[in-house]
């Protein structure tokens, strides 16, 4: 059984998809305006739920076919990305001692629930681009990863400064990055092992966008 989709074909109509990479930018290009050049920096980071939820759902609008294997794939990614961040802020065993801020909204056991939804974007996205390229399962599982640490590189450097989370001592340690890449060996493996249709034409915008915004946020700030 699975849940069909037929407003998203696997071709969507090119002006849907325009309306949605322009809502995409639109959101992302006011957060950038207002982080980096506005006095009052919280007006424009209350909305930073809102713009994680609108990318989420219209990443979902894009994904044909949203079968069980499709819904499953998000449940165990949300989950795992939850757990680790779970014994990450209170044990210390994954990433290092770091807590969480007020940026990214309501939080359960100390975690915000929207961390998981993120782990969610990221593994997508960056699987998703690895379908691109004519490689064998596991390249594309360690380019997938490397995309997903790549993206956390460009985070790192302004989390702090904006409450997202904060680093005891303001140190990033160097095994954030490397229980982010085991971490995202284990979710690709999960993306390339579901069986779902592996096409969404609005997660190169996405992904880069998103890179965009926190990459140039950590130029303008170091």
């Amino acid at each position: 059984m699975e849940f069909s989709n037929s407003s998203a074909s696997p071709a969507a109509p090119t002006s849907r998809l325009r309306v949605a990479q322009g809502l995409v930018l639109l959101f992302h290009l006011t957060g950038f305006v207002g982080l980096a050049f506005a006095e009052d920096k919280s007006f424009y980071l209350k909305y930073t739920p809102l713009t994680l939820l609108l990318t989420a759902g219209l990443l979902g609008a894009f994904q044909p076919e949203r079968n069980w294997s499709f819904w499953l794939f998000v449940m165990q990614t949300f989950l795992l990305g939850f757990t680790a961040e779970f014994v990450g802020v209170n044990t210390g065993a994954l990433f290092g001692s770091y807590t969480y801020g007020a940026t990214l909204g309501p939080k359960y056991v100390q975690v915000p629930w929207l961390i998981g939804l993120n782990w969610v974007i990221v593994t997508y996205c960056a699987g998703m681009l690895t379908t691109y390229l004519p490689l064998p399962t596991l390249f594309k599982i360690l380019v997938g990863a490397a995309l997903m640490v790549g993206f956390d590189l460009c985070m790192e450097p302004v989390a702090s400064r904006y409450d997202f989370w904060h680093w005891t001592g303001n140190v990033i340690p160097l095994r954030n990055f490397r229980d982010w890449f085991l971490l995202s060996l284990v979710l690709q493996l999960l993306f390339q092992r579901s069986s779902f249709i592996k096409r969404n034409p609005l997660v190169p915008l996405v992904y880069l966008v998103q890179l965009l915004f926190f990459f140039v946020l950590s130029l303008l700030h170091p």
